[in-house]
């Protein structure tokens, strides 16, 4: 059987209860490390904190293993019981479906374990999830490829008077591109998005399309570490944003749609002002 088990958020303890039990059931384990990362992130520690509670031996899947390799977990799900731990929830991005598809094909038992995801979790900063449009990935920008096809949904969302998730890019054990031209890959460092740079490069499609679907003074909220003890929620324009120092990874960014009077009084708890004040932007008021 293959278990595909939700990590949460925060850290290894996030697991839930019924997963817990079935990673313990499980003879081989799998982490997924490369849609997303624990607030340890992927570190010997990190790991090593994850193997104490679970009692378990965990191999990390980055996406060469799962997207070149996802038949030999496969066939091993076949003979014992594997599991496949997923920050987040397992079906928060769609390379999961895609491997849930083909284990299914394989006719594979597939048991599923959700947990909170950066879907729901956004939910914290007030604004009503139902009141959301159509998330949008936005990736780092290279010199020769700048892609521009998240504007027409945030357009659109916009046009709606619905708010935006953006989800930031995460590079995580990315070939270069030079390494590939000579054949033999080298990665490239981990490299995460801050709102900063998602900001920026926003502002530049904006710029060049010129169809005034947001602008430097639109409101936004930044949120990093969702999950996690340190997280941080600011409501700000972008402009306003940009001044903000977030701290460490993960990111993401909610462009804010038509607003209720009590998502006003939630999002006024984070607003730029408050933290001129003094008053606290973390949701746990320290």
């Amino acid at each position: 059987m293959l278990y595909m088990i939700g990590l949460g958020l925060g850290d290894e303890r996030d697991i839930t209860v019924k997963g817990l039990e079935a990673v313990k059931r499980c003879k081989s384990v799998y982490i997924e490390a490369y849609t997303s990362l624990l607030s340890f992130g992927l570190s010997t520690n990190g790991l090593s904190k994850m193997e104490k509670l679970y009692g378990k031996q965990i191999t990390v899947a980055d996406r060469e293993m799962v997207e070149e390799r996802a038949d030999e977990i496969l066939l091993e799900a076949r003979e014992v019981d594997v599991a496949f731990l997923v920050v987040g929830d397992p079906f928060g991005a769609t390379t999961h479906t895609d491997f849930v598809v083909r284990a299914k094909k394989m006719g594979l038992e597939v048991k599923v374990m959700h947990n909170a995801s950066v879907m729901n979790a956004i939910g914290i900063c007030g604004l009503q999830l139902y009141r959301y449009g159509e998330a949008v990935s936005i990736p780092f920008f290279t010199e020769t490829w700048r892609p521009y096809s998240f504007y027409g949904k945030i357009q659109e969302n916009r046009r709606l008077g619905l708010h935006t998730l953006c989800l930031l890019d995460i590079r995580v054990k990315e070939p270069s591109w030079e390494s590939l031209c000579r054949g033999k890959k080298c990665y490239e460092p981990p490299k995460y998005m801050t709102i900063h740079t998602a900001i920026s490069q926003l502002l530049e499609v904006e710029h060049a399309r010129g169809e005034s679907a947001y602008d430097e003074d639109t409101k936004c909220v930044g949120l990093a570490r969702l999950g996690c003890d340190d997280q941080m929620v600011v409501s700000g324009t972008m402009k306003e944003l940009q001044e903000v120092d977030f701290g460490a990874p993960l990111h993401c960014l909610v462009i804010v749609g038509q607003t209720h009077p009590s998502e006003e009084e939630m999002l006024d708890f984070y607003s730029i002002k408050s933290m001129e004040n003094g008053k606290s932007t973390r949701p746990d008021g320290e």
